[in-house]
């Protein structure tokens, strides 16, 4: 199986390498912000760089959906995972019209009422995970697996 593991730097990025024990077994690649933490915690591992800052920045969004159509179109994951931010969009969308499967995790601060992002990939995403019970009642169909901390 070869996984995407796509999400912004920081604490985002924190939540996706705590997942280790799914990735690390498994042919994958990550794709992340340019930034420090997200090259000396990669670092020696294959990662895309995408345009930042993604929030509600129109013109980034664009760039960031060509980037995940020649990123994914040229390693055909089986499964994109993402914690977020708003860099996983593009890539939830176009990995869906690609057939992957994908799997998105609701970030731990978020305890009743959904971000952003959750609201726009909900749609395209097979598994929707929270960390707390009552997410559940803000996204229909959501896993709760309780605190990846």
């Amino acid at each position: 199986m070869k996984i995407c593991l796509v999400g912004s730097s920081g604490g985002h990025l924190a939540h996706l390498y705590m997942l280790q024990p799914i990735w690390r077994n498994n042919e994958h690649f990550w794709v992340t912000f340019p930034k420090e933490d997200a090259k000396s915690l990669l670092k020696g591992q294959k990662t895309y760089y995408c345009y930042y800052p993604t929030n509600r920045n129109f013109v980034n969004l664009i760039r960031n959906t060509i980037l995940a159509v020649k990123i994914l179109t040229k390693e055909r994951p089986d499964l994109i995972i993402s914690s977020g931010a708003a860099v996983a969009v593009p890539f939830f969308y176009v990995g869906k019209l690609l057939r992957a499967k994908t799997i998105y995790i609701e970030v731990f601060d978020r305890m009743d009422r959904p971000t952003l992002t959750g609201r726009l990939v909900h749609p395209v995403t097979d598994r929707f995970i929270v960390q707390w019970e009552e997410m559940k009642k803000v996204y229909k169909h959501a896993i709760n697996l309780g605190s990846i901390f």
